[in-house]
């Protein structure tokens, strides 16, 4: 009995097709995480802020210390992954087109979540420095600083080092994202993990200092969280994104200074 062969116009209309599926499902997964990551903090991350004593500092006991860097790595994957979301599409094109890269959809997945990864260990280090301003008095019930002298250092910091060329390397890779699948490509899901890793760090390296402007304006603070996501989104998604980084170096350098002052 003799088989039918596909054409390779055939063969590449059905990859074309998978390509779509797996996009569509691959989209479908992160707008379900992201959207369950924002309404994890619409409803509190856990915080029960009504029955806490205002006039006291929260003790850190071990189940209280692992509720805060929840809080955290859930908020960074609400913030990160919609600027992600286009590297993550891509690198699953790239691995349904790559026979040598396993299952696509498993790959991609490895990818995710070794992103996610490299956020949980920055929100562990966050975690820690939550604690040492909470011990020496520095932040609010409400998760902002009651230094003023403090807000104002880290918006300084933030502004500066959105100007330093570290910053501007990191944000150039996260951007680059095809230049990063050709230069860093690794096949199977051990390359998919390795390379969700390396995205992820350099992604950290970019927006790491940003992220501790939540100390300033508040932890918990939706309006603080949603304002530097979309910063965020605005430097990796569109055209304009490596100048405006600069802008916005100038206008947090510009309030620290008028805190100060």
């Amino acid at each position: 009995m003799a088989v039918a062969v596909p054409s390779s116009a055939g063969r590449g209309e059905l990859i074309e097709r998978l390509v779509r599926r797996d996009r569509q499902v691959v989209a479908g997964g992160l707008l379900l995480v992201t959207s369950m990551a924002w309404w994890y903090l619409l409803v509190g991350a856990g915080m029960d802020m009504g029955t806490m004593d205002m006039s006291m500092p929260m003790p850190w006991s071990p189940g209280y210390a692992l509720l805060v860097f929840l809080m955290w790595w859930v908020m960074m994957a609400a913030m990160m992954l919609p600027s992600a979301a286009p590297m993550i599409l891509l690198f699953g094109m790239v691995s349904r087109k790559n026979r040598a890269a396993g299952s696509p959809r498993v790959s991609t997945l490895f990818f995710a979540s070794a992103y996610l990864i490299a956020w949980g260990l920055f929100s562990l280090l966050a975690t820690v420095i939550h604690w040492l301003l909470d011990q020496a008095g520095l932040l609010s019930m409400q998760m902002s600083s009651r230094s003023v002298t403090l807000g104002a250092l880290l918006l300084v910091l933030a502004g500066l080092y959105q100007l330093t060329p570290w910053k501007h390397a990191c944000l150039r890779n996260c951007r680059g994202t095809l230049d990063f699948v050709m230069r860093y490509w690794r096949p199977g899901h051990r390359g998919a993990l390795s390379m969700g890793l390396r995205h992820g760090a350099l992604c950290v390296g970019c927006c790491w200092v940003m992220m501790g402007l939540l100390f300033y304006g508040g932890v918990m603070n939706l309006y603080w969280i949603t304002g530097i996501a979309a910063l965020v989104l605005v430097e990796k998604l569109l055209p304009a994104g490596e100048y405006l980084d600069r802008a916005g170096g100038f206008v947090f350098i510009a309030w620290g200074l008028w805190l100060l002052v």
